[in-house]
Parts: structure tokens; sequence; C-alpha cells
């Protein structure tokens, strides 16, 4: 079996790099079978982009002080033995066409969330509509993220949205410091809606697109929707499979 592995920065990840391609080597990215990135889960989200292209399975391990949500626990010994028995989760990301005020269109993907977010102190306003219907004529807040179930437990929780089940086969749209419409906090979509958003008053309250490592500067409107042709693939213990995090992760205080 041949590894890839990649680390984060800090000096945990780094030091780990060093005990594993010591002692199992390492491989060049196109080359190998399998990608282990060492860190938390900004680096395993760093990661399955960089893999996007290759389709490699990549297998986390917490070297971060943080949570690591998306990651397994460190151990030097035996890893050929847990990937062998590690359990797959496939995920498909969030396809973005962006269109800027000045007509450039840009095209992204996103694993966790897709977000429009005000550029200035004024507030966004948004019209948003989910499948060519309009649900929401002039929503006035800080922005709107769209988020896939495997993101929900991220920015997308702490913005008040529901944490959603990897199976549940749905999206969360959710309010980023909504103030009108009063009551609308979240909607639980289908998971092949296409959802636009259109900022109204570019002029005056600029707002901007943030998917994944992409940031979009001046944006005039967004087409989001799951992207069914790109498939990524984590690989967990089968003691710490994600979607039984997800569902623990609702439990806790």
């Amino acid at each position: 079996m041949k590894i890839s592995f990649t680390a984060a920065h800090n000096i945990l990840a780094q030091e780990a790099f060093v005990a594993l391609t010591k002692q199992y080597g390492q491989t060049d990215l196109k080359s190998a079978d399998i990608v282990v990135a060492l860190g938390g889960d900004g680096q395993v989200l760093k990661t399955l982009y960089d893999v996007m292209d290759f389709d490699k399975p990549v297998f986390a391990l917490r070297r971060t002080e943080s949570i690591g949500f998306l990651c397994n626990d460190y151990r030097l010994e035996k890893l050929a033995d847990r990937l062998a028995k590690a359990q797959k989760v496939t995920l498909h990301p969030l396809r973005i066409e962006a269109q800027s005020a000045d007509g450039k269109k840009t095209s992204s993907l996103a694993i966790n969330e897709a977000s429009v977010i005000r550029e200035t102190g004024q507030s966004a306003r948004l019209k948003i509509s989910v499948d060519g219907i309009e649900r929401i004529a002039q929503y006035s807040g800080d922005g709107i993220l769209v988020s896939t179930p495997a993101g929900s437990t991220a920015y997308n929780h702490s913005c008040g949205g529901p944490i959603m089940p990897l199976d549940a086969n749905t999206l969360v749209m959710t309010a980023i410091s909504g103030y009108r419409p009063r009551r609308w906090s979240h909607a639980v979509l289908p998971q092949d809606s296409v959802v636009e958003i259109q900022a109204l008053e570019t002029d005056k309250r600029p707002v901007r697109i943030e998917a994944g490592s992409s940031v979009i500067h001046n944006s005039a409107s967004a087409k989001i929707w799951l992207d069914r042709q790109k498939s990524l693939t984590l690989l967990f213990d089968p003691d710490q499979h994600l979607g039984e995090r997800i569902i623990r992760e609702q439990f806790m205080l």
C-alpha cells in the first residue's frame, strides 16, 4: 500500500509527519493509493481539495489541539491495518456558479458550505429562490450560507442551523445574523435543490461569496447545488465513523 502523507504546519503534525514517513515511507500524491492527513479539520479540507482531481481516499489523524471532527485518533502503530479496515464515507461538494457585479463569471467547489456575506458595515440585502421559485423577496442580515450534511456541524451550526445526518439527503440554508424576515432562521431542502441568491443594492451593500478556498468579491449572484459528478472519500476507523459523530454531536452540551 502506497501512502502519501500531508501535514499541517503545527509542531504536533510536523513531528508525526517525520515519524510516520520514517516508518511507512512517502509516496507522491499522484502515485499513492491513500493520502493520510496530519493535523485538524482545516488540514483535512485542504487535503480533500488537493486530491479532488485524483480520486484518492483520505484518512486523517488528529495532530492538533482543536476538535478535529473529521479526524481519527493518532497512533503510530499498525497504520496499514487501520487503513485496510477503515470504513468509507463518500462526500459530494457544492458547486457554485457566481457572477460579479461587473459581469465576470466564476465556478467553484465547496465541501462544507458556501456563503454570501456582506463586505462592509451595511447589512446584505438578498433575494432567495429555490428551484426557480422565489422564497424570500428581501432578506436582510450579515448573509446566507448553504451547507452539506457533512458541513452542518461547522459554520452552519454556529449560526444556529440544524445538524443533519449524512444520509439525510438534504441541504441546509441558514441565516448569518439574520435581521429580516424576523422569524426566519433556516430551511432544510432536498439535496437536489438549486439555490439562487441575488444581491440587491450592490452599489451600497456589496457582498462577497466564500466557497471553499475561493473568495469572490463584489458579487451579484450565486447559483448553488450539490455536484454529484464530484466524489470525495474519507476513511474512518469503524468505531469513529463520521455518521455516528454527527449524531453524537447533537447530544453534546
